[in-house]
């Protein structure tokens, strides 16, 4: 499937801003014969002074502009065109929950793609009682993992509300699940809480999501942002499986892969520093529209 893919921040500083420095996680990956990037630009008013681009661990493209001075308002400016294919149902050994904790101590790799990267709580992601007691009541050690990957993303999904007022990006796993509403990036920082409680490795995904759905179906919760979903190792065969427990559906071709790191911290789409005072607010909006090949 091809898309075009349009996205638009803008960022609102009231009583002015003198400068920053951004770095930025927007432009769709290239993953070869899985997803491959035709054509993309990146852009900003007013102008960066200065920008860079290079890879970070994980493989992932950022982009970083530098702005010694701006006005009342920025605006960020991506234009894509990606060739997205179908995933393939996962192939291989499918290893219970309880075989995991071996198959990761086989593994020598500390690559960008290991699991050893990805199997404990981090700062941002820190074990949380009540989402561990949920995730093992679901993620049975007699289970194939990706039957209680499933499993757990439709519980996740029928139990938590979908709610863009519920919470914001620096909300925790902990309190969005105490009080079962969110939005993706929650969904996800849950489910990979819980996962990994289960001693299941699990990951990041950011990305853009597909805002035509097919003749007669719904439309997908979270396409007119940026999207996130959740990327789960199922031993060294099958290898690594997507999930988006927003939707409760396995990741397929109307899923655009931005970058994949162990949480929303690693690849966040825009972070950095800010020279300004006084309040300031933002505005998102983003297109994915299937196009002819």
């Amino acid at each position: 499937m091809r898309y075009s893919i349009t996205l638009k921040i803008n960022y609102d500083y009231p009583d002015g801003a003198s400068g920053g420095r951004q770095l930025l996680y927007l432009t769709p990956a290239d993953l070869g014969a899985e997803q491959q990037l035709l054509s993309a630009q990146l852009s900003s008013i007013p102008a960066a002074a200065a920008s860079s681009r290079r890879f970070d661990f994980f493989g992932n493209t950022v982009q970083a502009f530098q702005y010694p001075g701006l006005a009342t308002r920025m605006t960020l400016h991506m234009q894509a065109l990606v060739n997205r294919s179908a995933l393939l149902h996962p192939q291989g050994y499918m290893p219970q929950v309880s075989a995991l904790a071996m198959l990761i101590d086989g593994s020598r790799s500390l690559a960008p793609d290991s699991p050893h990267h990805f199997d404990h709580a981090q700062p941002e992601l820190p074990e949380v009682p009540a989402i561990s007691a949920y995730a093992r009541a679901i993620c049975r050690p007699e289970l194939p993992v990706i039957e209680a990957l499933r499993l757990f993303g439709e519980s996740l999904h029928r139990d938590m509300q979908f709610d863009a007022q519920a919470t914001d990006v620096s909300t925790p796993p902990a309190r969005a699940f105490a009080q079962r509403k969110g939005v993706c990036q929650d969904f996800s920082g849950i489910m990979i809480t819980g996962l990994r409680a289960c001693g299941i490795p699990a990951g990041y995904v950011s990305g853009y999501l597909r805002t035509l759905p097919p003749p007669g179906q719904p439309r997908l919760e979270g396409a007119d942002a940026m999207h996130a979903w959740v990327r789960v190792w199922c031993g060294p065969e099958v290898g690594w499986v997507e999930y988006d427990p927003t939707n409760a559906v396995f990741a397929n071709n109307d899923h655009i892969v931005v970058a994949r790191g162990r949480s929303y911290q690693d690849v966040a789409p825009v972070s950095g520093i800010l020279q300004a005072a006084g309040a300031q607010s933002s505005t998102q909006m983003v297109d994915v529209k299937p196009v002819a090949e």
